[in-house]
């Protein structure tokens, strides 16, 4: 039943309160038309005895006491439908791209659930990013969250787009769609993804949300949900595996933080509101694989670090609910090497269930392991090398010296329009690198692995 109030007591930012008085629902959607009789919408955030919060979406210039609200006793809901493939739509999920709007099959609560854990399947599955150091040594799992943390000026967008344009289950036929969802981004960075999915064709499996700088805070709070139960929606009812790219997470949190700041909540760690986490998590935990369902929700939060400092709240707690990280390194990305990932401090902790024999190669796991060593220990040495001279080394310390570079420049460096397939791309060139060290150093290797492998003339 809807009920029309007359009473706004407060206007606060993009909040407003209403004196209430019969019960009104967490979360209604809510329908405010101004004394000009333009007309708004908003949500409910709070409910208590005697008084509403309402945030408004298009935020609350023109209007004062005198507005009324009419609470219409529904959540917010995307319509979907097929239709969506191939779409770009606001952070609210309207169409920006001149098509015609959307006839749904259904419309569904964005607010979706986690799964249930007893429904849970363990994920199983390799995905291939055509990236090495994601594809080799922090493999990403179908119904996997593996976020990517980067810095400011990092090329993460490209990343991402890359990942979107490239992703694919390898030796399955599967329908494989991406959800991408932008949040806070400029219109600059939002005509760039836009003619990237268009050029490369990527839009015609992809449906894209975004969310600018310039539109309400409390739509960038949306904008990920809205993303999440369209790919719910293709996973769990048409059976597809979906891939969402949420980017980036920082902006959602900044926007959590101005509304609790409205509401004059008491700040936790930074200012963030205490629920920071919990509310993370709802987004985070949309992931995964369903028993008896065919389809599944895979995610690549995208966060910039605030002063690239990993203990910051946003990329610890993400750290906590998440299945590891992928983080970009401002040393890297000096050096001119593209993508800067660097594969120390990156961790996939589903990655051993996706590879081996039958998902990749048999030496997978023991080519990461090696690869990870040698690397480390030559990162090691730069130091040494810096205080004593190169020429002061041990010869094989000049050789570890010298893998790491070669490291960096052909298995780090590739290009972005690079598609490296596992085998013979990511492999082999981890191979053609470790033929370099003499085969009695790499003992993270097996003996029938190095005969097969060391030395040989790979494609």
């Amino acid at each position: 039943m809807e009920k029309e109030y007359k009473t706004i007591t407060k206007i606060a930012g993009p909040l407003i309160f209403v004196k209430k008085t019969e019960p009104i629902g967490y979360a209604d959607m809510v329908k405010i038309q101004t004394p000009s009789g333009e007309i708004k919408t908003g949500q409910v955030l709070d409910t208590s005895d005697d008084v509403v919060v309402v945030q408004v979406f298009e935020g609350t210039s023109g209007l004062d006491v005198q507005t009324r609200v009419k609470f219409l006793g529904e959540n917010i809901k995307l319509p979907v439908s097929e239709e969506l493939l191939g779409r770009i739509l606001n952070g609210a999920g309207k169409p920006i791209d001149g098509g015609p709007e959307i006839i749904p099959d259904e419309k569904i609560d964005i607010t979706g659930a986690a799964i249930n854990p007893v429904a849970r399947a363990s994920p199983s599955d390799f995905i291939q990013t055509g990236i090495s150091t994601i594809d080799l040594m922090n493999t990403l799992v179908r119904g996997q969250k593996l976020p990517i943390f980067s810095g400011s000026g990092l090329p993460h967008n490209e990343i991402a787009l890359q990942i979107a344009r490239q992703a694919k289950v390898v030796g399955k036929e599967t329908s494989f769609v991406v959800v991408f969802a932008a949040m806070g981004i400029t219109n600059e960075e939002a005509q760039k993804f836009i003619n990237d999915f268009e050029q490369t064709g990527a839009l015609k499996r992809s449906v894209v949300f975004l969310n600018l700088a310039d539109d309400p805070a409390v739509e960038r709070l949306i904008t990920p949900r809205m993303a999440l139960t369209a790919a719910e929606y293709f996973a769990f009812k048409k059976d597809m595996h979906v891939l969402v790219i949420l980017t980036d997470m920082t902006n959602y949190a900044e926007s959590l933080r101005e509304i609790g700041a409205a509401r004059e909540e008491i700040p936790g760690r930074r200012g963030y509101p205490g629920y920071m986490y919990t509310d993370l998590a709802s987004i985070y935990e949309r992931a995964g694989i369903i028993h008896g369902k065919k389809g599944s929700v895979t995610q690549i939060p995208i966060l910039t670090m605030i002063g690239d400092d990993i203990t910051h709240p946003i990329p610890d707690l993400t750290g906590y609910i998440t299945e590891g990280q992928i983080v970009l390194s401002r040393e890297l990305h000096r050096k001119g090497i593209y993508p800067p990932i660097d594969v120390l401090p990156s961790l996939s902790r589903l990655m051993n269930l996706g590879i081996g024999p039958e998902k990749t190669r048999e030496d997978h796991k023991q080519v990461s392991d090696q690869l990870y060593a040698n690397y480390a220990e030559g990162r090691d040495l730069r130091g040494l090398a810096a205080i004593v001279g190169e020429e002061s080394l041990a010869e094989r310390d000049k050789k570890l010296l010298r893998f790491a570079a070669e490291f960096e420049d052909q298995f780090v460096r590739q290009g972005k329009n690079e598609n490296r397939e596992i085998k013979e791309g990511t492999l082999n060139t981890s191979w053609k690198l470790l033929s370099t060290l003499p085969e009695n150093e790499l003992i993270r290797i097996s003996p029938d692995t190095k005969k097969k492998y060391h030395g040989k003339n790979l494609p």
